[in-house]
């Protein structure tokens, strides 16, 4: 048994083959935005990537670069590097003690630091969506322009069963790799401020070396995890990367660039959608499993009772710092410490064939190799505590029911070996 949390997760052997025929026809476009401007009532433009329309939609708003953007403390690099590249500075919003997001206390917060923050950033971490209630009346008042990012969250819902893309004044998607929508790659922005004036925009033309690599990332991935049991995959995995024939979620094109996404993604990104429901209700189930199974300690309340609303991109889990699991047995979270114990647990999973090393997020800008490039400086007590904790198990349609009572099985396992072992000392 292999299970893992990426690599070409969302895929199996039918979106192999639809992938690699997928044709090239005009109309796969004008039906994707066809289908966009109905669901989130706006106008649509289509990019390669989700970081692209997000700088589109800072772009067509138009706002003096004397004002200042707001985005959660805890996210992609992807995101601040948007909002740089379009001459905005960053303010960090922490998130909430015990939650993924910022609360409307923490942007309030952040506004009355920051009175030119005339910007703000929502992602719903995880699918786990924020208090946009509350957000989207005080942005509306205030004047201040609402960018919904569905990156985590495209079917989410907000309050009074609203769904998440329906109060911005702009949403972006993303459809890359291990998203909720996942076409290999693609993004989208829907302009929904009657305010806005949308210029022709320019694009250019994806490479057709980077269409390659993308048309065969889900046979290759598919084929290594096929084979990684038996120890071929982990080869396969290593020569595809060496050759450079694995497509990156980051991306191995210029990043100043905002390109056109070709008509073959947009077939791929369509039937995604058509699915939506069905992966919705099975990640839920899922989700449902671990929130069950797993030992409260390691779970955040907040995040459990959301369930049923969130989209469940992935599971979070929070594992002590150290190796006080005595008094997280007993219902008292042990976060301070010296030794880390993810790792610890990444390994142990590892060796039952449960591969979960790429978390999201590892530092409150993450990649954390990529926490360098910014101007972050620690703003975010809150995010770089839970950054430091977080291990995220998978949802997504590949991982059966039987799946995720053996991924609880075994968590629960190692846990019970770190509280056993801290007893005898």
């Amino acid at each position: 048994m292999s299970v893992f949390n990426s690599l070409g997760s969302n895929y199996d052997f039918s979106f192999v083959v639809r992938t690699l025929f997928a044709g090239n026809k005009a109309g796969y476009r004008l039906q994707l935005i066809e289908y966009l401007k109905k669901k989130y009532g706006g106008e649509v433009l289509l990019t390669y990537k989700g970081r692209e329309a997000l700088r589109l939609a800072l772009r067509i708003a138009g706002l003096s670069k004397k004002y200042t953007v707001g985005i959660c403390g805890f996210t992609c690099y992807a995101v601040y590097e948007a909002v740089v590249r379009e001459g905005y500075k960053v303010r960090y919003l922490d998130i909430a003690e015990g939650d993924l997001n910022f609360s409307f206390e923490k942007f309030i917060e952040g506004i009355h630091k920051h009175p030119s923050m005339k910007l703000l950033i929502v992602q719903n971490t995880l699918g786990f969506p924020c208090e946009m209630e509350k957000i989207s009346k005080f942005c509306k008042e205030r004047k201040i322009v609402l960018i919904e990012d569905l990156a985590h969250s495209i079917g989410a819902e907000y309050f009074e069963e609203q769904e998440a893309g329906t109060v911005g004044d702009y949403i972006v998607l993303s459809f890359s790799q291990d998203k909720m929508v996942d076409g290999i790659s693609g993004g989208a922005v829907i302009i929904k401020d009657q305010r806005s004036k949308i210029k022709d925009q320019r694009f250019i033309n994806i490479p057709l070396a980077q269409q390659w690599r993308d048309r065969f990332y889900p046979l290759l991935t598919w084929i290594i995890r096929e084979t990684y049991s038996f120890g071929l995959g982990k080869v396969l995995h290593a020569i595809f990367k060496k050759l450079d024939l694995l497509s990156k979620p980051m991306g191995q094109l210029q990043t100043d660039k905002i390109y056109r996404l070709p008509n073959w993604y947009c077939h791929l990104i369509y039937r995604q959608f058509m699915g939506l429901e069905e992966d919705l209700t099975h990640r839920r189930k899922i989700a449902s499993i671990y929130a069950n199974g797993i030992h409260k300690s390691v779970l955040l309340n907040v995040l459990m009772s959301q369930i049923s609303k969130s989209s469940n991109l992935r599971f979070p889990i929070f594992v002590p710092l150290r190796s006080d699991f005595a008094k997280a047995s007993s219902g008292k979270q042990g976060y301070e410490g010296q030794v880390e114990k993810r790792e610890e647990l990444i390994a142990f999973l590892n060796k039952q064939g449960i591969f979960v090393s790429d978390i999201w997020y590892d530092s409150p800008i993450a990649p954390k190799r990529f926490l360098r490039l910014t101007d972050y400086d620690h703003e975010c007590p809150n995010s770089e505590k839970v950054s430091s904790m977080i291990l995220n198990l998978p949802t997504h349609r590949n991982v059966s029911e039987r799946d995720a009572e053996y991924i609880v099985g075994k968590v629960n396992e190692w846990m019970k070996f770190q509280v056993k072992s801290q007893n005898h000392k």
